[in-house]
């Protein structure tokens, strides 16, 4: 694995996190009335960097996923090979896993982004930190599905049928493209 494999991930938490945060606003919102509502909502109370809440958790989750999966895609790979299924079966089942581990692996930061992206006329100064959200979380909350793991069901789901369809379509297309 590339020691530069992280970048694509930060660059695209750092472009994707504003669009994030107004898709997450609007679906806890009570008030506003559409998108641009929200983003001349968000600029005029909390500036350009309101923009930005909650940025540290998809930094912390997303850059070294994106760079972690496929080395756990590889992993049980070679588990799964080990059996006498064809290298579909093998390609499907390692991809299955790969989701599953993901969503076990990720959801606690998607919960304290969330968190922190749904405050509202909060100044960045004045913002919880990533750890203090996560904590406050576990006190609350617990570590359970209602606290850190709330919507571990749904990424499961998500998180595993993608994998399972999306590895074994990108290796044969892979396999493919260095054929010519």
């Amino acid at each position: 694995m590339s020691n530069y494999a992280f970048i694509p991930g930060l660059v695209e938490v750092c472009l994707l996190h504003p669009l994030d945060l107004i898709k997450t606003r609007l679906q806890v919102a009570q008030n506003d009335k559409g998108m641009w509502d929200c983003v001349n909502g968000t600029f005029r109370s909390e500036g350009l960097s309101g923009f930005y809440k909650g940025i540290l958790p998809p930094i912390l989750a997303e850059t070294p996923k994106r760079a972690t999966k496929f080395f756990t895609f590889e992993q049980y790979k070679k588990i799964f090979s080990y059996s006498d299924v064809s290298p579909a079966i093998t390609l499907s089942m390692a991809g299955l896993f790969c989701g599953f581990t993901e969503a076990v692996v990720i959801c606690p930061f998607e919960v304290v982004k969330v968190r922190l992206q749904a405050e509202r006329n909060v100044s960045l100064r004045e913002q919880k930190s990533t750890a203090a959200m996560a904590g406050e979380i576990i006190k609350s909350e617990g570590i359970g599905s209602n606290g850190l793991y709330r919507g571990e069901f749904k990424d499961l789901h998500s998180s595993t049928i993608f994998t399972h369809l999306h590895y074994p379509s990108y290796m044969k297309l892979f396999e493919h493209s260095t054929q010519f």
